[in-house]
């Protein structure tokens, strides 16, 4: 089991295999379909700084954030799959979700260095492992707000790192 800080290095990123188990502690965004495209218009506009946000060495948990907790959605949905390759290229370094990306989007975190990792439906455990939470951008989108959450070991496995991906 890997224990891996945020924020996270290049170096951290290229010691991860496919099929490594990880727990992760420290600050991760959140973001589903409704704000990932928003977030990805602040980026190529260079608006990131209006809201406090520094995506380098960053992680993105393809996640809402309701009263009943946290627990990953689809990444491969068509909305938040496109968003991959633009946040990697801005410093993202982790997404967490669930499902399969496409070969191009494994290339992208490739071409980026980035990684992509699963994380266990299980809603109750995460819960117990964040610390803090607060919306952060589009507070509009109600649970589907970008959210900055504060965890203590979050497990996830490496999915997809340097090319090669589980599915």
């Amino acid at each position: 089991m890997k224990l891996v800080q945020t924020p996270i290095s290049s170096d951290v990123v290229m010691s991860m295999r496919v099929g490594d188990m990880i727990t992760l502690s420290g600050c991760i965004f959140t973001g589903r379909d409704a704000v990932l495209p928003r977030l990805q218009k602040l980026v190529e506009a260079g608006q990131l700084d209006e809201y406090g946000i520094d995506l380098r060495g960053s992680v993105i948990f393809h996640t809402a954030v309701s009263m009943a907790g946290v627990g990953p959605t689809s990444s491969n949905k068509p909305e938040i799959e496109r968003s991959i390759p633009l946040l990697s290229e801005a410093g993202v370094k982790l997404h967490l979700g669930k499902g399969a990306l496409q070969r191009e989007t494994v290339a992208a975190l490739c071409r980026y260095g980035s990684v992509y990792a699963v994380i266990p439906p299980v809603t109750a455990l995460l819960d117990s492992k964040t610390i803090n939470r607060r919306a952060i951008a589009f507070t509009e989108e109600g649970m589907e707000a970008i959210h900055l959450l504060e965890v203590v070991e979050y497990p996830a496995i490496i999915a997809a790192a340097h090319g090669e991906s589980i599915y």
